[in-house]
């Protein structure tokens, strides 16, 4: 029955954002509404509410997404939360699995986080709250409160501080 759920949700949400584009140009508090609640049907977990999420954010499993509040996410942000890479890694050391494997893992973030246009957020992310995610970053694992973190992988490079001076 989820499946269908998901499927249903999908089938809608698509058209829903591209009704919102003319939206966000004449409204844009109208529009944060609507990607709010478009979201949260979806499944997507908010703690608060978002500044601005960008019409082509993809998010492959909106159920094991969290997005804290004063949030923004810039266009062509992905976030990836399966990984069927195992199964690639056991057929090369000749240990072929039965099926494919698949793993999934939480995107969680925290509130006041930006994230740069073209960023990949991995399975298995987590980003504390108060963090600058520069453009193009791919991003797995952890990245603490109060820091600018950027780059493939994605490392902190100075802390909110330092950035202000």
């Amino acid at each position: 029955m989820k499946r269908y759920k998901r499927l249903l949700f999908r089938l809608a949400y698509y058209p829903s954002i591209w009704i919102a584009k003319p939206i966000n140009i004449l409204a844009h508090g109208l529009y944060n509404k609507m990607i709010y609640k478009i979201l949260s049907l979806g499944g997507v977990k908010f703690y608060g509410f978002p500044r601005f999420i960008s019409l082509d954010v993809y998010i492959d499993s909106f159920d094991h997404v969290s997005l804290g509040g004063d949030i923004v996410i810039s266009s062509n942000v992905i976030f990836l939360t399966h990984d069927y890479s195992v199964t690639t890694a056991l057929v090369a050391a000749n240990k072929r699995p039965k099926g494919d494997i698949k793993l999934l893992g939480r995107i969680d973030i925290g509130k006041n986080v930006f994230i740069g246009m073209k960023t990949t957020l991995l399975p298995g992310t987590t980003i504390g709250d108060n963090v600058i995610i520069g453009a193009g970053s791919i991003v797995k694992g952890k990245i603490p409160s109060n820091s600018v973190a950027a780059g493939n992988p994605c490392r902190v490079i100075m802390t909110i501080e330092e950035y202000l001076s």
